[in-house]
């Protein structure tokens, strides 16, 4: 393989959720972060350079936490209308909650993301082992206790249950030496 070829994006546990900052956010957040560097260090009186650091210091922290705000705002507004909540409410608690106390009503009382079920199409939440409409089975659950299971156990681990016993659908069932 060359050097020059274009290797495969390998993406991380956390690139997803990065993804969701807009555009329009990471602009402001720039453009904030400039701007308190700006007030730091031309509109605030400095006739005592020996404060240069304290100057510094303070720009970058207080521009830091406006830029971060603004990242928080963009993750929140297309969060919001992943889980279906009314996006111009959450920006305007957000907002109006000052020190960040709206971003954190936010993350308590968000909605759960929701999925479609491939045989009805209800929505359903993530975390439903089954359809409430037509009980598809959506994730692979212990036929004994009825607790969630990976798809490559062999055996319950909440009650030691031999998941090769469960007549699973063929598309749930684990692996086996069989």
């Amino acid at each position: 393989m060359s050097p020059w070829s274009v290797q495969p994006r390998t993406d991380g546990p956390g690139d997803e959720d990065l993804r969701m900052i807009p555009r329009w956010s990471m602009i402001l957040a720039t453009v904030l972060f400039i701007a308190m560097q700006y007030v730091f260090h031309v509109v605030m009186p400095h006739h005592k350079h020996e404060l240069l650091p304290l100057r510094i210091m303070m720009g970058y922290a207080w521009g830091t936490l406006v830029a971060s705000y603004a990242l928080m705002l963009g993750y929140v507004s297309r969060d919001a209308k992943r889980r279906g909540m009314p996006v111009g409410m959450w920006m305007l608690v957000c907002v109006v909650g000052t020190g960040g106390i709206g971003a954190v009503v936010y993350f308590m009382l968000r909605q759960p993301i929701l999925s479609r079920c491939p045989n009805c199409s209800t929505e359903i939440a993530a975390g439903d082992h089954f359809c409430s409409q037509c009980q598809f089975q959506m994730s692979p659950v212990c036929g004994l206790c009825h607790r969630g299971v990976k798809i490559t156990d062999v055996f319950c681990t909440q009650c030691g249950h031999d998941l090769a016993e469960d007549n699973a659908p063929a598309r749930l069932r684990v692996y086996s030496d069989q």
